[in-house]
């Protein structure tokens, strides 16, 4: 598997990670997911895709300050690397290029 390579969830999660900015850790990424997609998707699976995205290097990650709403636990804060910015971008790029190529249809 290429790194540079996202799979769809991946791509959708590293969008969140974006849209949230400096909020991204794992609850937050998950609500923002449900009301972007109106799909449900699991905490867990949200923390396995963002554990892959840093192994990829698409994001790094640092522990933010315990709070006592969490039982004094610290939340893991993602941010997007600018090499996975970078990726974002040549998806957006390669997807208008290939959605230009398409004949409009008449329905």
């Amino acid at each position: 598997m290429l790194k540079n390579r996202l799979g769809s969830l991946e791509e959708m999660i590293l969008l969140m990670i974006v849209l949230v900015h400096d909020e991204a850790y794992g609850i937050r990424v998950k609500d923002t997911f449900i009301k972007q997609y109106q799909q449900q998707l699991s905490l867990s699976a949200v923390h396995t895709v963002l554990r892959r995205l840093e192994k990829k290097g698409f994001t790094t990650s640092k522990l933010g300050g315990a709070s006592q709403e969490r039982g004094g636990r610290r939340k893991r804060i993602y941010k997007i690397t600018p090499y996975g910015y970078k990726v974002l971008s040549a998806i957006q790029e390669e997807r208008a290029r290939i959605w230009s190529l398409i004949p409009k249809l008449e329905f």
